[in-house]
């Protein structure tokens, strides 16, 4: 079986609105389930290659403070 995460989560979330993605995030995080860190992972990496410089700059040091 041929199982493409990224695909399926951009798929899923296509036509979703800002509210709905925010539930799904928030959800994922509280639920605290690894099965949900793959497509937190999509999420993050539409996110980070939509970023300019700048803002890959704030979420590292967001980062970074958090851990």
């Amino acid at each position: 079986m041929n199982l493409d995460i990224r695909e399926n989560i951009i798929t899923n979330f296509k036509g979703a609105g800002i509210d709905e993605i925010k539930s799904s995030i928030v959800s994922s995080i509280h639920d605290g389930k690894e099965v949900t860190l793959p497509g937190l992972g999509v999420f993050f990496e539409l996110l980070w290659n939509g970023s300019d410089d700048n803002s890959k700059d704030y979420i590292l040091s967001t980062i970074k403070k958090s851990l």
